[in-house]
């Protein structure tokens, strides 16, 4: 899966993204992690994983302010979609 999940991951301006930030399925994913393993554990319903990295703080839902400074910088992000959600994580 973790091949099929690599081909599925771009590189995409976050002014692409804003509309599903709006609409509040857009997940950080911390650079420490790989956002390839984070996208296996979400579609592999690994509850256990994801309450273990949001208590960490290493994935959640993206904040306001993150978005605002990744406009402001017009950023593009690495992402990968498990849906509905759209994973996401700083270049």
């Amino acid at each position: 899966m973790s091949q099929s999940l690599n081909l599925e991951t771009s590189k995409i301006p976050w002014s692409e993204l804003q509309r599903f930030f709006a609409a509040g399925k857009v997940v950080y994913v911390d650079a420490a992690l790989d956002l390839v393993q984070v996208a296996e554990a979400m579609s592999g319903d690994d509850k256990a994983q994801f309450e273990q990295w949001m208590a960490e703080g290493v994935v959640d839902l993206l904040g306001d302010e993150q978005a605002r400074i990744w406009i402001e910088d017009n950023a593009s992000v690495w992402a990968v979609v498990i849906k509905p959600w759209v994973l996401v994580q700083a270049i």
